[in-house]
């Protein structure tokens, strides 16, 4: 499969280059190097460096300057292959006609690794060092040994001629080198970057899964519990009934329904014992206790005020008839927003606020802003994930928002009966 290739960073998006763009740009890049090393190399010296600062008695032929220009040109432009015929070349070039192009090039790629292929950063050191002693020691000579320098100056000739290699080290060698190890290092950074987000991105995304699959493990346990129940009391009433009845046909059809009822009692105990195998992987005991409803609402408020959370709760409206299923459900949001109030904003004042519809139940709560600052806690920010799951699952739905005051908002509407299909 074809990888996308990653934007430059700082431009909008309606500056990036395009994939054909960044195509063509990658082909024609060894060849704007290569021609560009063979058009700079004609402007040296022309000269050995130890005739740096003297000339020659006569020039040197052209075949041999267009000979190294040329294959100058060539080694820059196969740099994307191996670094070291230009390495070779660039010396040699500098020896004989102190050509500078190639050197430079070569320092830059010496320190940045090959493109697309970074080397280890001591395989460069050696470059760097012969480059240097090849540059600076025969400028030092020429220069000692020439007029540029005289025996009345700071330091001496000596020192002179050890400047002056030293600066032509530097200019052609030292700074493209450093800038070079530079980009390495830049690339390392945004590499490691790029990894971690990726890496951040895929544990997010496990844990959010991992949080929707032990909620719908949750939901699957209580219903197992609450259809459970229902079917075992229809299967009771049918034995009965087959007993106490002294017509026929009814015993007959009350004996169907007792049969057909065990054996979907037990298809249920198979189909959501899956379920449950994971939690009891590690040989704990599951939790078997009664799933709790609105009924326990108030132990669960008086719980928080017990922990120092000022919590009040507001009822509106007339109690309708709501199933047990969507009462759990309610009691689960109030309990996970206490939570998160308890976590990110410590003592702030609470309301808990049940608002009675006849088609359903709205459970609103809001918390004051923080009345003084709260240490941050580690949070995977997966409760609430696991929440709309569980409320999604019940057909309703779940709101979260900051407020202008600082404070936070958690909003759900839960219908009085469970849907008749399962949302997707």
């Amino acid at each position: 499969m074809e990888q996308s290739v990653a934007g430059v960073p700082g431009l909008p998006s309606w500056l990036q280059p395009s994939s054909w763009l960044r195509r063509v740009g990658h082909w024609l890049y060894p060849f704007a190097l290569g021609g560009t090393v063979t058009i700079f190399s004609l402007a040296t010296p022309q000269r050995p460096p130890v005739f740096m600062f003297e000339g020659l008695p006569g020039e040197p032929p052209w075949a041999l300057t267009v000979l190294m220009m040329l294959v100058a040109g060539l080694s820059a432009a196969l740099i994307r292959r191996s670094r070291w015929p230009l390495f070779v070349v660039s010396l040699v070039s500098w020896l004989a006609l102190s050509m500078m192009a190639a050197l430079f090039v070569a320092s830059y790629y010496a320190g940045a690794g090959r493109p697309g292929h970074p080397q280890a950063p001591g395989r460069a050191w050696p470059y760097f060092f012969v480059a240097t002693a090849l540059v600076g020691l025969p400028v030092g000579w020429s220069a000692v040994h020439s007029d540029l320098l005289y025996e009345g100056m700071t330091g001496g000739v000596i020192f002179g001629g050890a400047m002056t290699g030293s600066f032509w080290v530097g200019m052609t060698v030292g700074l493209p080198f450093l800038f070079g190890l530079w980009v390495r290092a830049r690339r390392q950074v945004l590499e490691q970057l790029r990894d971690r987000a990726e890496r951040l991105e895929r544990e997010q995304h496990e844990r959010a899964e991992r949080a929707r699959s032990d909620e719908r493990r949750r939901i699957a346990r209580e219903m197992h519990d609450v259809v459970a129940h229902r079917v075992a009391l229809m299967v009771l009433h049918a034995g009965a009934l087959e007993v106490s009845t002294a017509d026929p046909r009814t015993a007959e059809e009350a004996g169907l329904i007792r049969t057909t009822g065990r054996e979907a009692m037990q298809e249920l105990r198979e189909v959501l014992g899956m379920l449950r195998a994971p939690d009891t992987a590690d040989g704990t005991v599951p939790d078997l206790t009664p799933q709790p409803t609105l009924a326990d609402l108030d132990r669960l408020l008086d719980a928080s005020r017990a922990a120092g959370l000022p919590v009040r709760r507001v009822d509106r409206g007339q109690l309708p008839e709501v199933s047990l299923s969507a009462q759990r459900t309610a009691y689960r949001v109030v309990q996970e927003a206490l939570t998160n109030v308890a976590k990110h904003a410590g003592a702030a004042p609470t309301t808990v606020t049940l608002h009675h519809e006849p088609d359903g139940l709205i459970v609103a709560i809001e918390n004051a802003p923080p009345p003084r600052p709260v240490p941050p806690v580690p949070d995977s920010g997966l409760g609430l994930v696991g929440l709309a799951e569980r409320v999604a699952l019940a057909g309703g739905t779940v709101h979260a928002r900051p407020r202008l005051d600082g404070g936070f908002t958690l909003h759900a509407r839960i219908p009085a009966e469970p849907p008749a299909t399962v949302p997707a």
